[in-house]
């Protein structure tokens, strides 16, 4: 029979790792060319060697790296508190988007509300409205800090989005669970804790990285409103060196940090396709 397995493998498996290693092949080769074209066509470009000089100085990377490291730590000191702030607000916005009952409806409003209004303010300008308009009411120290009102800004726009995602991991159990867990006894309040909330975490677990992900990034808006993190540290190096590598640098750092996440990231939505397959 022509469908009898011939050293272990069946005609179907010959062919389809056959067309794996054509893709392989392909793939590599393609990679190659382009990485060739890259390394000797962009250094024959009349202005390479300035833009070297100005963006790829060894000497100043070596310089400010160490330093541009020190700044990057208040990144991940806004970052750590910022992101617990935020699962919290954004699952409490969506359980009040989610409220059945008509005396919950003013927490439905106020939900919809809030989402609608800080997804649809630009980040930075919620960063500038907060980080210079509270601080402007005369708080005294350290209220008047803008670690404080900036990781504000970050936290309410990012719990909107997070309490959207939160929503449609809410909304992917079907209703039938939510039907069969009351004919049980179960109330409205248990339902939601020990049925809904578990599932719908696990299923946005993909997407809210991708977000912690943006929120790393993010951070760095606050330089604009006074905290000397990594982007405000590099330009205050490009002033003294008078040279754009420290950017290059903060760059590197972020990459060392968001690759990984996002890897991961990519690896939970794929094992989660996996999983539904």
């Amino acid at each position: 029979m022509n469908t009898t397995k011939a050293a272990g493998l069946t005609r179907r498996e010959k062919y389809e790792a056959q067309q794996r290693r054509r893709s392989l092949i392909v793939a590599a080769t393609s990679t190659v060319v382009v990485v060739a074209c890259i390394i000797i066509f962009i250094p024959m470009t009349p202005g390479w060697e300035k833009v070297q000089r100005s963006f790829f100085n060894g000497d100043v990377l070596a310089d400010t790296f160490p330093k541009l490291l020190d700044a990057f730590k208040i990144n991940l000191m806004i970052f750590a508190w910022s992101a617990p702030a935020i699962a919290i607000l954004g699952l409490l916005i969506a359980l009040a988007r989610d409220a059945k009952s008509p005396a919950l409806f003013p927490l439905r409003i106020f939900g919809a509300t809030f989402t609608d209004v800080f997804r649809g303010v630009p980040v930075i300008l919620t960063v500038y409205l907060i980080g210079f308009g509270i601080p402007g009411l005369g708080l005294p120290r350290p209220w008047n800090s803008p670690y404080i009102w900036g990781s504000l800004a970050l936290i309410l726009t990012y719990a909107a989005y997070v309490a959207e995602i939160f929503r449609s991991g809410i909304d992917s159990v079907h209703q039938s669970q939510r039907s069969a867990a009351l004919s049980l006894g179960l109330s409205e309040r248990q339902v939601m804790r020990d049925v809904v909330l578990p599932q719908a975490i696990r299923n946005v677990v993909p997407s809210q990285m991708n977000m912690l992900i943006a929120l790393q990034k993010d951070v760095s808006l606050l330089s604009f409103i006074g905290p000397v993190e990594i982007f405000r540290q590099a330009g205050v190096f490009k002033s003294l060196t008078a040279n754009f590598t420290p950017y290059v640098g903060a760059a590197i750092i972020f990459l060392i940090v968001t690759i990984p996440a996002t890897r991961y990231a990519d690896y939970l939505m794929a094992k989660q396709m996996r999983d539904r397959s």
